[in-house]
């Protein structure tokens, strides 16, 4: 959760890679650690919120070289606090241990 000193309206995450078993990999699921989220009961609260993966391209589009692949977290994954998101189209793999943004909003209180 967001402190009084801090105005942003994300929380920082970090990819850690594709929802998987011991033989297939789900690219359509990605998971993902929040900063300060450590349980599954802490995970619930981002349930359902906008997840931004930002980069930067060597061209430009409608003037501006940045580029946003959106999606949403969908559940809780483990007992560590990690969730699964779902994006628009599956993160690249360039992307493993990369920092995310998790929107606070929609809000659900």
């Amino acid at each position: 959760m967001p402190t009084e000193a801090g105005h942003r309206l994300y929380v920082k995450a970090r990819h850690l890679g594709y929802r998987r078993n011991k033989h297939t990999t789900h690219p359509n699921r990605s998971l993902v650690k929040i900063e300060g989220v450590d349980d599954p009961e802490a995970a619930r609260f981002y349930l359902g919120k906008k997840v931004a993966f930002i980069q930067t391209a060597p061209t430009e589009i409608r003037g501006t070289k940045t580029r946003v692949i959106w999606g949403k977290v969908v559940r809780p994954h483990g007992n560590s606090g990690a969730v699964q998101a779902r994006f628009s189209t599956p993160l690249p793999t360039k992307s493993f241990g990369a920092s995310l943004r998790v929107l606070l909003y929609p809000s659900s209180i």
